[in-house]
């Protein structure tokens, strides 16, 4: 998956006169951070050399998994189509890029991001090329939601990391309230990314909401430690992203995972795709999420006909 062409043309002038010894510096202190999921009170890009080593190493992978979640999310309600969005921990606006590519026919969008530097590069990379009304507003997402109305679309995009645990029920509780339709949150796919979507998913569920995706049920999650959930795309390496990581391969692959909960129920349930898929000569091993809150695997092989040619054809992630 690559950045839809009017953002990578955005970033690239945006990028085109940094020194490259400065933002591989920059590169790596932003990766640092992250790493160790640090939360000693200061945000991540507060300054802007950080903003711009995020969109030359971060912003493709994080866009990836956005609309990967998205794209989910749509195929678990096709007739959803939101009209306004807020974008809780907005970043340089990748959620509302991801959306418009989904929906393009959204109109309101309200962006909340604690760093200015980010807010300025942001309002700078979609000024030209996304014709949605978009507010951008600083805040801190645990405690300026107060004075927020309600989006069809309410997102948090890889922001809970940043969070202290004790502050994420009232987190979600409030991006709850603020949910008119549909509420995602996308986290990175590590063990403690999974656990953070899973308090999410046990809070929500007891607060009345269905689950879209990834989850086709509203059970208990089926798998325990050390197997946990989480996805992955492939994302393609620019030039200049191969340089700042020191990197020779042209591609990296991107693990999230994310939870989408709706006020309404999925038009239509299906297991999913929980593992890469083990081929085989004439057959496939799928592990399954599945409609009864059960995970297995099953093998399909050319004798199933058309369930197999069906089963072959999936990845890592697919609804079946």
């Amino acid at each position: 998956m690559e950045l839809p062409a009017p953002l990578r043309q955005a970033v690239d002038r945006m990028l085109e006169k940094v020194p490259l010894s400065v933002l591989k510096q920059a590169a790596r202190t932003l990766s640092d951070r992250y790493r160790a999921e640090l939360r000693d009170g200061r945000l991540h890009m507060a300054e802007e050399m950080a903003v711009r080593a995020y969109l030359a190493t971060r912003l493709p992978a994080t866009y990836a998994a956005v609309r990967a979640s998205l794209d989910a999310l749509a195929d678990a309600r096709p007739g959803f189509a939101p009209k306004s969005l807020l974008d809780v921990g907005a970043g340089p606006g990748t959620v509302l890029w991801a959306t418009t590519d989904v929906w393009p026919d959204l109109e309101a969008a309200v962006l909340l991001e604690a760093s200015a530097a980010v807010r300025k590069i942001g309002q700078s990379l979609a000024s030209d090329a996304i014709p949605v009304r978009t507010e951008w507003l600083a805040g801190d997402a645990t405690i300026d939601l107060a004075g927020l109305g309600p989006a069809d679309l309410v997102s948090c995009a890889y922001v809970l990391d940043e969070i202290t645990p004790a502050s994420l029920p009232k987190l979600i509780d409030r991006l709850w309230q603020l949910t008119a339709d549909t509420l995602l949150i996308v986290e990175p796919g590590t063990p403690a990314g999974w656990q953070r979507i899973l308090a999410v998913r046990r809070q929500l569920i007891e607060a009345g909401a269905h689950m879209l995706a990834p989850c086709p049920h509203e059970a208990r999650c089926p798998l325990a430690q050390p197997d946990w959930c989480h996805f992955s795309r492939r994302v393609a390496r620019s030039r200049l992203h191969r340089l700042a990581k020191d990197a020779d391969v042209p591609w990296e692959d991107e693990k999230f995972i994310y939870v989408a909960a709706s006020r309404h129920p999925a038009t239509s349930r299906a297991a999913r795709v929980i593992a890469p898929p083990k081929p085989g000569s004439g057959k496939v091993v799928l592990k399954l999420c599945e409609l009864d809150g059960s995970a297995d695997e099953k093998l399909f092989t050319k004798r199933d006909g058309d369930a197999f040619k069906v089963a072959r054809r999936l990845d890592w992630g697919d609804a079946v």
